[in-house]
């Protein structure tokens, strides 16, 4: 096997992973939701999940490799047309992208609802201090190339976006790290609704928050949580490589 061979089945593995991650944590929902990995050979071709395949279901062999025009070029089943719009937006303007996962999570679609960001109240919500944003212009469900630019634009440069009255929406530098900052970003919200359904949250300093995003939120913390679980998955589920 060649290195760029290895490297495709190891982002392959890692994405049909994440996915059933993604089920066993309720993130599954309908047909909404998406993972991909950008493909080591071809840059503007990324692997993404088939649509109305369900994420706890997922193998290697069912992944499709998508073209920039949204072109299924490997796999036989049909693609998310609004994922397709996202991620193909997202990897164009972001070559440091390898991995991009948006869903429609329980605890991310309650805090998008409130159009605000994350708040530092946790140290575990200090890993996204002043590296996520908010893209406040929802217009339904994504049908256009503009819509998937603009969503892109308010990630900029940042691991993660909170759409409003949405979902969640995560990018990083390997599909490892980008599911572990959504699982994370997703618990994140959870605790701070639960916070605020309590009282008025304290928040963490701002330099404090700083200090705590940049250990917390580096992308080998998010990583090795995503080992974690990875390990356990397949040892349940060994199918899933395949």
């Amino acid at each position: 096997m060649t290195d760029t061979a290895a490297e495709r089945l190891s982002r392959q593995r890692d994405l049909a992973v994440a996915l059933r991650l993604f089920a066993r944590h309720g993130f599954d929902l309908g047909l909404a939701g998406h993972i991909t990995a950008r493909d080591p050979e071809y840059a503007d071709h990324f692997w993404v999940n088939p649509l109305a395949v369900h994420f706890g279901r997922v193998r290697v062999s069912d992944l499709l490799l998508v073209n920039s025009e949204g072109r299924v070029v490997v796999g036989e089943r049909p693609v998310n047309v609004s994922g397709f719009l996202i991620h193909s937006a997202v990897h164009e303007a972001r070559p440091d992208v390898i991995g991009a996962a948006h869903a429609h999570s329980p605890n991310g679609k309650a805090l998008s609802a409130t159009g605000r960001l994350l708040a530092p109240i946790t140290e575990d919500a200090c890993a996204f201090y002043d590296d996520h944003a908010l893209y406040d212009d929802f217009r339904g469900v994504v049908l256009d190339t503009a819509e998937g630019v603009n969503i892109t634009a308010a990630l900029g440069r940042h691991k993660a976006v909170i759409l409003k009255n949405h979902g969640l929406l995560t990018a990083g530098p390997s599909v490892a790290a980008a599911a572990g900052w959504f699982i994370a970003l997703d618990e994140a919200a959870r605790i701070q609704l639960r916070a605020e359904a309590a009282g008025p949250p304290v928040p963490i300093p701002h330099q404090a928050a700083l200090a705590l995003a940049t250990r917390l939120g580096a992308t080998e913390v998010a990583e090795r949580a995503f080992r974690r679980e990875y390990a356990a998955l397949v040892a349940a589920e060994p199918d899933v490589l395949h």
